[in-house]
């Protein structure tokens, strides 16, 4: 049995000093009047990624095109933060000055718009740039090029918008992406030097990798993120896009002590991370994959959500739609068992 930590159980009161009374915080586009970090931080709770849409190759080639009534469902089952997973990559030349595509950057406009008129905070990043770390040499200046053009055009929006750098860097090691960091993000600094923004460690925003992870100490307005996946063979059963997924169908999570433990364990170490370098984190990802049994993403989901609430960690479930979502777009339904794992006290409208 691990020994418990008595220093643990007054991390929810230290965090209150962080989080407590934003409810009256301003969200004016003046970056001067911007909250510190730990209140931009404090935006992110109760969130839900629009995946497989914005980050397709094309909008709609995997199957989801965003609709302005999504935006009105997720305020209304209580979330309140929305994760835009978004390829620049695929939608910005090739060759300098990498100018990205006005009618795509519309389309973000659009997104953006629909979700602060519901008085929905947003998160865009960059994903599925592979080719970033296949050759970060070579992608290193689109890679800025890409946060010049979008930093610039957002810089007047108020606070609930943050920037993600990169969504799950991979096949990198941890020193080439601080590097990649100090580069882009002066960049991005140069016209938004109070906005959040969001970064990760390497090996897919794992946990493990986010002790590597150096950010410039002079720079408060920043935030780590990491994904919880785990345990793996249990949240990818079945998954398409991973080999040998398949042999571990029937995998189910029935809520163990050990279970337990082993999640309760990576978040400590996330609160550990979060103390230590006096930075706020987030859990940008979090999800089972539906050919896993209800009733084990249920538990699984839930106790997630109610270890991260007791450690006022804020997060956002992976994903709206698709394989792992909530909404079922053609029976137009809320799955509302894992709904209620989220939100155990909301009584949800037939929308």
């Amino acid at each position: 049995m691990l020994a418990l930590n008595p220093l643990s159980l007054l991390r929810p009161f230290f965090s209150l000093l962080f989080f407590g009374g934003l409810s009256s915080m301003s969200l004016a586009s003046d970056q001067s009047s911007f909250p510190d970090i730990f209140r931009q931080s404090y935006l992110l709770e109760q969130g839900v990624n629009f995946g497989n849409a914005l980050e397709a190759p094309q909008e709609g080639d995997w199957g989801i095109r965003l609709e302005e009534r999504y935006f009105d469902l997720i305020k209304a089952a209580g979330f309140k933060t929305v994760r835009l997973p978004v390829r620049w990559s695929a939608h910005a030349q090739e060759k300098p000055p990498y100018t990205i595509d006005p009618a795509f950057f519309e389309r973000i406009d659009w997104a953006i718009d629909k979700a602060t008129e519901r008085g929905l905070n947003i998160v865009i990043n960059l994903h599925h740039y592979d080719e970033l770390f296949k050759n970060p040499s070579v992608h290193q200046p689109r890679f800025s090029a890409i946060w010049e053009q979008v930093s610039s055009r957002y810089q007047n929006r108020p606070a609930n918008l943050l920037f993600e750098l990169c969504n799950e860097p991979h096949d990198i090691d941890s020193d080439r992406w601080n590097q990649m960091i100090l580069e882009v993000l002066p960049i991005v600094r140069s016209t938004n030097p109070r906005r959040g923004v969001i970064i990760g460690g390497t090996d897919w925003n794992s946990l493990k990798k986010l002790s590597e992870l150096k950010l410039p100490e002079s720079d408060r307005y920043l935030i780590g993120t990491f994904h919880l996946y785990a345990p793996f063979k249990f949240t990818h059963q079945g998954a398409e896009w991973i080999p040998g997924s398949k042999a571990w169908l029937g995998t189910q999570w029935l809520g163990s002590s050990e279970e337990k433990e082993c999640i309760r364990i990576e978040l400590d170490h996330a609160v550990d991370w979060w103390e230590k370098n006096r930075r706020p984190i987030w859990i940008g990802e979090f999800g089972a994959y539906s050919k896993a049994d209800l009733p084990s993403r249920c538990r699984w989901t839930e106790f997630i959500v109610r270890e991260c609430e007791w450690r006022h960690l804020p997060w956002a479930y992976w994903e709206f739609g698709a394989g792992f979502g909530l909404y079922d777009r053609l029976q137009k339904k809320w799955n509302l068992l894992l709904l209620r794992a989220l939100f155990p006290f909301f009584a949800f409208p037939k929308v």
